[in-house]
């Protein structure tokens, strides 16, 4: 029998598909995250099965353990607390493991948190980049930032509440006019869709909100950026030919444009 990998319910649990209730009901375990939420989306669907717990912290243990049950044909069932398996949540490892062992896998799909949000957000969506759970270092915010000053499609990313409101100071600091989207709760009775540039969102979210929280960043206006650059370099060029060191001309008209530094120094040479 094959692993099957069940997407679940991001909020409400009546946004389950049929054949991932179907797949519970026949399989002979459910692995879970918290067997207490897992229990709960059975008990709304009347669905009797088996649950073990599988997390980060026994994930290891509990591959070692479930392969040879998947390769003597036990029906194993794999879910997350909410959304798909393997995506910002433990799965990879056992799926990977299943199939170096000649164990099919097939994945039931479901709903999204990354794709409701991106839709929600109202942000152009045609391309986007998904980058899971923001870095916690205030160094390494900035330096994604940095990265994402330049790309030219979406950006979705999850946040936990608590950590929302340093993230968009952040945010805000290194580009206050990024088109953004605060998505928080979807799917539940309290759904809130804040939209704005990133300096607005992070007056709007001085304090920490309550519930799962998804940011979307709009698509980088790559020509209004490499324009206002060449400006900036022009102006580097001027106090230059004035008589003021090439590095103190560049560090002067960064403060004033928000150009990076380095990036007007080397375009200057």
């Amino acid at each position: 029998m094959p692993l099957a990998v069940c997407a679940t319910p991001i909020g409400n649990l009546d946004d389950v598909t049929l054949r991932v209730l179907f797949e519970l009901r026949e399989a002979d375990v459910v692995l879970c995250e918290d067997t207490r939420v897992t229990r709960a989306l059975l008990e709304r669907h009347d669905v009797r099965a088996r649950l073990l717990s599988y997390h980060e912290h026994n994930e290891a243990k509990r591959t070692a353990e479930l392969v040879p049950r998947l390769e003597s044909g036990e029906r194993i069932a794999l879910v997350s607390d909410a959304g798909l398996p393997g995506i910002s949540d433990p799965g990879a490892r056992l799926i990977a493991a299943a199939l170096e062992a000649g164990v099919p896998v097939t994945v039931l799909p479901g709903a999204s948190s990354v794709e409701t949000a991106l839709v929600a957000s109202g942000l152009e969506a045609e391309r986007y980049q998904f980058v899971g759970f923001l870095p916690r270092g205030a160094a390494a915010l900035r330096e994604l930032w940095g990265e994402l000053a330049r790309w030219p499609q979406a950006v979705v990313a999850f946040e936990s509440p608590q950590r929302l409101p340093r993230t968009l100071a952040s945010l805000a600091e290194a580009l206050p006019e990024r088109p953004a989207a605060v998505c928080r709760e979807l799917t539940k009775f309290y759904e809130e869709v804040v939209r704005g540039t990133a300096a607005e969102l992070a007056e709007r979210f001085a304090d920490a909100p309550k519930g799962e929280i998804v940011l979307v960043l709009g698509p980088a206006d790559v020509a209004a950026e490499e324009a206002d650059t060449a400006e900036a370099a022009a102006a580097v060029a001027e106090l230059v030919a004035s008589g003021l060191p090439r590095r103190h001309a560049a560090e002067v008209v960064s403060r004033l444009t928000g150009v990076s530094r380095n990036t007007l120094y080397g375009a200057s040479l």
